[in-house]
């Protein structure tokens, strides 16, 4: 009986039709054959041009600045991320002076490049070392690290801010009332409430912001900061071997690649409840 009613459903079932071959899928194809033949002939250079004495001399310094690129990304989130929470506070308040200031730090943060805001703090504020000095702050300032993270801090306080504030208002108003009409205190509500949605919601913007934050990283490499890009253009310019900078790409490419698995699996988790 099983059988019939299997041959009957094979029968009634309508034939699948293939996918038309359109100018954008075309394209796509094209793309994705192009992009595996790079990665191939990428591959061939770094076999035929690889050499075990420079690895062995290069590879300690590559170390070296990878480290010190991921100590200024870590370093510089934790302090954007304690930065953004009253910036963030300070968007969504009814107090017009508070949201006008968050504004303009948003606004300038966000539409002026990194690099102008390192090179503006580091090689602008130079211009003040007696006042620096005056109150105490010319140690800091100095020192190229100092003005790396304090740069990326603000920076990526902006951002972060403006994904905070996302999240929350992306919170259904109903739930609050919902909360408050029990009693809840308003943080109480924050903590148990909002926070825990916004947060997913939040998840992946924060992924790419840290993205972003170790692929600009390398600009600090210009201010004499020896992170990873600065070790691959000192090994480049002792060598002037162009395999140096490939190794620095497929670095960058790999700890991209590590946490977009790891936002990944981190968002898998907390949804689980979701998908049930």
């Amino acid at each position: 009986m099983s059988a019939v009613t299997e041959t009957s459903t094979d029968v009634d079932r309508p034939p699948a039709i293939p996918r038309p071959w359109t100018a954008a899928r075309i394209t796509g194809h094209v793309f994705i054959v192009l992009w595996l033949m790079l990665g191939v002939a990428m591959v061939g250079y770094l076999v035929n041009a690889w050499n075990p004495d420079l690895f062995e001399k290069y590879a300690p310094y590559y170390l070296s600045g990878l480290l010190v690129t991921i100590k200024l990304v870590a370093v510089s989130i934790v302090l954007g991320a304690l930065l953004s929470i009253p910036i963030a506070y300070a968007r969504m308040s009814k107090n017009k002076l508070l949201n006008a200031l968050a504004y303009a730090y948003v606004y300038f943060f966000r539409g002026t490049p990194l690099l102008a805001q390192t090179f503006l703090i580091y090689y602008g504020l130079g211009s003040f070392r007696p006042q620096l000095e005056a109150v105490g702050l010319w140690t800091f300032f100095r020192d190229a690290w100092y003005c790396a993270v304090f740069a990326f801090s603000l920076n990526t306080a902006a951002y972060q801010a403006e994904i905070l504030r996302g999240a929350i208002e992306s919170v259904p108003k109903g739930q609050w009332e919902g909360a408050e009409s029990l009693g809840l205190h308003k943080y109480q509500i924050l903590r148990k409430i909002v926070l825990p949605q916004a947060l997913i919601v939040a998840l992946r913007p924060y992924g790419n912001e840290i993205i972003l934050m170790i692929k600009g990283s390398a600009i600090v490499a210009i201010i004499t900061v020896y992170d990873l890009m600065g070790e691959t253009r000192r090994a480049y310019s002792r060598t002037f071997d162009f395999q140096t900078y490939l190794w620095a790409a497929l670095i960058y490419l790999s700890m991209v690649e590590t946490l977009r698995h790891g936002i990944e699996w981190i968002e898998r988790r907390i949804t689980k409840h979701l998908k049930r």
